[in-house]
């Protein structure tokens, strides 16, 4: 009985998640939504080093922007 209704809960996260990866690619698949994630990917460190030479915290900063434009680029690349 558990699994059963583990399952229905399952295809709802899942439906979430599908819409969620539409949304995404429905946001940032326009021309206007390429030019916005193009500038966030120069931005936050998509193509270059976030590591600033004796600033460690400097560097874990850059590293959070470049992990927001590393996870809307999966997002964007994910299949439904």
């Amino acid at each position: 009985m558990a699994d059963e209704q583990q399952n229905p809960n399952q295809e709802e996260q899942q439906e979430k998640i599908n819409q969620l990866v539409t949304d995404y690619k429905t946001t940032f698949g326009t021309e206007n939504g390429q030019r916005v994630l193009t500038d966030l990917q120069n931005r936050c460190h998509l193509f270059s080093t976030t590591n600033v030479k004796g600033d460690a915290h400097e560097s874990a900063f850059n590293e959070g922007q470049r992990a927001a434009i590393l996870f809307i680029t999966q997002m964007m690349n994910r299949k439904i």
